[in-house]
């Protein structure tokens, strides 16, 4: 199999389409017979249908059913679905039911009704007379390797053919041939056909020595597997070598006027035919991966021609299927290769177009899986494939250790990186949501500031941070002063900092380690700061957050303080903004600090307390204080609150006689 099949590659420009002359479609329909094109794929319900009038009937390929509710007019080249609604004309029926494209539709029904198609000026008819020719030539060249495979000569090519479980018949379906090993073989087979030589090189089929001399088979001794377009037309060819050292196991046709390596896929058009009958897109890595795929009833299977997938690939892949599902060998270099794709992908995700992955088990690819456990086996593991998002947050973080803060913070920045890729703000919205579940599965919930520390018993060594404990307060002191204090006065000064750093969006990575470890809890204010963090890059975050979270950024730009909050009032003032977020959220870190230390002396409160109680009520003050003096400025002087907030002074006088009430006797005990 070849390696490395799904390595990130570079895409080229897409071709330019073919422009029609005005008539050149009317002209089109009116040669073909709809009902023709659309007999092949329907029985007609002759006791209903009038062939006289041009009046058929059918069940409708497009959905399942028994009766015959498709009707096709053929006089007037329409068809109408009375079940599921479904009409159109030619063109649109080869479009659904064949998975085509507009133009490899009309170029379809063209070639049916004998009509030449319209080239967009000599030049360019004179390549696709080019292309023409070097295409019949690829096909004399797969009828002669096919010949091939029944000579003496292929007995050990066909004896692999059968202990990879390939019959006859599966043999002529693909179109599989045999090389003989042998320097000018197929040159001279061609050449006795009347094909030009320089037409057998231009095809890929042959090269040139350095030196000059007489073209040479490209193909020997190999087991060749014909490369077709989404046309079917035979384009290039692959070869497996029977040759255990050979330098390459496989190998493809070069580049070529015909074959680009990049805009094609192995089994394109039967597998584009099958999606659109509803089966799920497979990506596999090689040749006989397709095979045994679609053998087992997975018709739907292509793979990349030994290359890096490409962005043009990938885009092939989604206009054949919405969801393809990328099948991973189950060993690590395979994974490895493999996800490579996600960074190809994902500045070209858009709702609608995304990608699965099916991991096989360890050591076996799509091929082995089947031959080993059957089809049930495969369908168990393309029913259990992941979204993307599974496995990016995987490669990032497989085989890693995150114990230390530092570890954390780089892997949300990788995590940041990537998803900064992605052009679709709501996809990227989405998978920020998910990323963040993932990574609190992987770490368990946030850590809170001033965690106590307990020491393990005697002998055990180390010791552990107690579980975080709830900041709401206990039933006997929920009427205090001290557990009513901050809540609103919190949730504004939230609102103030998410709306100066939507304001000024430079400043969300300088702040981003605090951001992250400081709890909001206003009203979306949480999902607010996680969609800052992951949009830290972009140019204009507020405006991607006012279009996935529109009420939440509404409701907080709409609160008088946040609107006459000076770092909104002066958007170019960037230095005030600076200082306004690093004053607030050193008072929500402080002030959420000072609540946890009364939760804990309310608990001990309850029970039996000892002079320890008392520093830690005091400790508790000295927070607050601290808090409402603010930051302290190079001259030591106070600093005044820059958004506008006022601290509540009363608040702090209250809390001293609370505590200067509590009093306790030689061993501890209230009086």
């Amino acid at each position: 199999m070849p390696p490395s099949c799904f390595d990130s590659g570079h895409a080229r420009a897409d071709i330019e389409p073919m422009s029609l002359p005005p008539g050149f479609l009317d002209e089109l329909r009116s040669r073909v017979s709809l009902s023709q094109v659309v007999g092949r794929k329907v029985t007609w319900d002759m006791r209903k249908s009038n062939m006289a009038k041009g009046d058929w009937w059918a069940p409708c390929p497009f959905h399942q059913e028994k009766s015959a509710s498709f009707h096709v007019d053929d006089r007037k080249g329409f068809y109408y679905c009375f079940g599921c609604h479904a009409k159109g004309d030619a063109v649109s029926f080869l479009k659904e039911n064949d998975n085509l494209s507009f133009m490899e539709a009309v170029e379809a029904l063209a070639r049916e009704a004998g009509m030449q198609m319209p080239a967009r000026d000599p030049q360019a008819a004179q390549k696709a007379d080019r292309r023409t020719q070097l295409a019949e030539v690829m096909e004399e060249a797969v009828k002669w390797f096919r010949l091939q495979l029944k000579t003496s000569a292929a007995a050990e090519a066909r004896a692999y053919l059968e202990k990879r479980r390939l019959s006859p018949a599966a043999q002529d379906r693909w179109e599989i041939g045999f090389a003989p090993d042998q320097r000018q073989a197929l040159f001279h087979a061609l050449v006795q056909k009347g094909i030009a030589p320089d037409l057998i090189v231009d095809s890929g089929l042959c090269a040139k020595p350095d030196d000059g001399g007489a073209p040479y088979d490209r193909f020997r001794g190999r087991i060749i597997f014909p490369i077709r377009d989404g046309r079917g037309r035979a384009i290039s060819l692959g070869g497996r070598s029977m040759d255990p050292n050979a330098r390459a196991k496989y190998l493809n046709g070069p580049e070529t006027e015909l074959f680009d390596k990049g805009r094609n896929l192995f089994n394109h058009g039967p597998a584009r035919e099958a999606a659109g009958k509803g089966l799920p897109l497979i990506v596999a890595e090689g040749y006989m991966d397709v095979i045994a795929l679609s053998e087992a009833g997975f018709r739907a299977a292509v793979a990349p021609l030994g290359t890096a997938v490409t962005e043009d690939q990938l885009r092939l892949m989604w206009r054949i299927s919405d969801e393809p599902v990328i099948a991973l060998d189950g060993d690590a270099a395979g994974i490895r290769a493999a996800l490579r794709v996600i960074d190809l992908a994902l500045p070209l995700l858009e709702a609608g177009k995304a990608l699965r992955f099916a991991v096989l088990p360890q050591g076996q690819d799509p091929d082995d899986l089947i031959k080993a456990q059957g089809a049930p086996a495969m369908q168990k593991v393309l029913d259990e494939a992941q979204p993307m998002v599974n496995l990016l947050w995987r490669r990032e973080t497989e085989g890693k250790v995150f114990d230390s803060p530092e570890r954390k913070a780089a892997l949300d920045k990788r995590l940041r990186a990537a998803l900064s890729k992605i052009a679709d703000p709501s996809i990227r919205g989405h998978y920020g949501e998910d990323i963040k579940t993932l990574r609190q599965q992987l770490f368990g919930r946030e850590a809170k500031p001033f965690r106590e520390w307990v020491p393990r018993q005697p002998g055990a060594g180390g010791g552990r941070f107690a579980p975080p404990r709830p900041v709401s307060p206990m039933p006997s002191t929920r009427a205090s002063l001290l557990a009513q204090a901050g809540g609103p006065e919190e949730a504004l000064r939230e609102a103030v900092i998410l709306a100066t750093l939507m304001t000024h969006p430079r400043l969300i990575a300088r702040f981003e380690s605090a951001l992250d470890r400081c709890e909001f809890t206003g009203p979306g204010h949480a999902r607010l700061r996680d969609l800052l963090l992951i949009h830290a890059d972009a140019d204009d975050p507020r405006a991607i957050l006012a279009e996935q979270r529109p009420e939440a950024v509404e409701t907080i730009f709409a609160h008088p303080h946040v609107r006459n909050a000076p770092a909104i009032l002066h958007p170019d003032d960037t230095e005030k903004a600076e200082f306004a977020v690093a004053q607030d959220l050193f008072l929500l870190t402080t002030e959420r600090g000072r609540l946890r230390e009364i939760e804990d002396a309310a608990q001990d409160i309850e029970g039996v307390a000892d002079e320890g109680l008392t520093w830690r009520l005091r400790k508790a003050t000295e927070a607050r204080a601290e808090a409402q003096r603010g930051p302290q400025d190079k001259t030591g002087d106070s600093i005044i609150a820059a958004n506008g907030v006022a601290l509540d002074k009363d608040e702090l006088e209250q809390s001293r006689r609370v505590f200067d009430s509590i009093r306790f006797d030689k061993g501890g005990n209230r009086p």
